[in-house]
């Protein structure tokens, strides 16, 4: 049966054409399932997929751009009920910025670093102010301003071999793209201190534990089973202590056998994809104004945080380009791999002695290989 007036020419409210494309993300429009997995006609779920697997899919410029419009044009499909945010491949949803980028172009720049923070502060008030309910599918790494933009979002679904975390106070930066005005919001004020300063990841069970993540799904499969995953503990809550270690990372022997019977599986991310549709199916059985504002809403809890603060995080991030984030930054990309992080208590103890943010103060401390450092 046909329906609506076929003759409707609606209006264009997209920012760019419908076909343009950004290197480094694609967008797919996939038909919408019922929770029996029937195809409903004529209705779709977006796909925004961050897709720069060699670099665990960190953003680029360009990237960011690409999001941006992205979500301009999935909030603004008349036929779309979700939009699902991922990353390709099987390691990463996002790890952040792209350090190669920040290293090479945009350390020493406080000026170009602020162009490029208000390009990220767009795309995260993008994800904030979709028309559609948007789902986080966390294939793997969620790290740095990769969790910044997973929080932006509604819902998230997780692998459950995914990581989540920070990385900002080891690698010259603070994390104030998102993490400082939502961590709290879903954790608490102590967990979010802890994560944003210590910069410890949480397991994909430990973020569903402190109320981060909606759901975790099994990915690896020994044979054709399923089976949680082996780098954390499952099968147990409690420890002789009474203290919670369900979700933690094994250590020791038990982590060695962890590592080669994860090495003996293959990864599988259908059961991911199932809990996603599934979430998509259960969003799509609502009134759909109504699901709208009920979402605009809830939302309104981070975006007070959010656009409170995000223009002087946005300034100080641009100035802090002259200091610890050009040294950071230049030292995860051109250390060692073993060597990413600068000698902490080396530059403490200078900056003490008052030495200054010079050129040559930055490149003295990026590290190199073979170089030894104080403790």
């Amino acid at each position: 049966m046909e329906t609506g007036r076929s003759s409707f020419e609606f209006k264009h409210f997209d920012l760019c054409p419908e076909d343009a494309s950004f290197e480094g993300v694609r967008y797919e429009k996939k038909p919408l399932r019922d929770r029996a997995g029937k195809v409903i006609d004529g209705l779709f779920t977006i796909w925004i997929t961050l897709d720069n697997q060699k670099q665990l899919n960190s953003y680029t410029t360009e990237m960011i751009q690409g999001v941006i419009h992205a979500f301009r044009r999935a909030s603004n499909a008349r036929d779309a009920v979700a939009v699902v945010f991922t990353g390709s491949g099987e390691r990463a949803f996002c790890t952040g910025g792209n350090t190669a980028e920040y290293a090479e172009y945009y350390s020493g720049k406080p000026d170009e670093y602020l162009r490029y923070m208000r390009l990220f502060n767009d795309m995260v008030t993008g994800i904030l102010h979709c028309d559609k309910p948007v789902i986080c599918r966390v294939n793997g790494m969620r790290i740095a301003g990769g969790q910044e933009i997973g929080m932006a979002c509604d819902f998230t679904v997780a692998s459950d071999l995914a990581v989540f975390g920070q990385a900002g106070p080891k690698h010259g930066s603070a994390p104030d793209g998102g993490s400082t005005d939502f961590l709290p919001l879903f954790v608490g004020a102590e967990r979010a201190m802890q994560s944003c300063t210590l910069c410890e990841t949480w397991t994909a069970y430990q973020a569903l534990q402190y109320g981060l993540i909606t759901d975790v799904a099994p990915v690896l499969k020994i044979g054709e089973r399923f089976v949680p995953n082996p780098l954390v503990v499952t099968e147990r809550w409690m420890d002789d202590m009474g203290r919670v270690v369900h979700g933690k990372p094994k250590q020791g022997d038990e982590l060695a056998r962890a590592k080669e019977l994860l090495k003996s599986g293959k990864l599988d991310l259908s059961e991911l994809d199932r809990k996603v549709d599934e979430l998509v199916a259960k969003l799509a059985a609502t009134m759909p104004g109504c699901l709208r504002k009920t979402v605009e809403s809830v939302r309104k809890h981070k975006l007070v945080h959010w656009d409170k603060n995000r223009e002087t995080n946005r300034s100080w991030l641009g100035l802090n380009m002259l200091g610890e984030a050009a040294l950071g930054f230049r030292a995860f990309h051109e250390g060692p791999k073993d060597k990413r992080e600068v000698d902490f208590f080396d530059l403490r103890r200078r900056l003490a002695h008052g030495d200054g943010w010079t050129p040559e103060f930055i490149d003295e401390l990026v590290p190199r290989e073979g170089a030894v450092h104080g403790g």
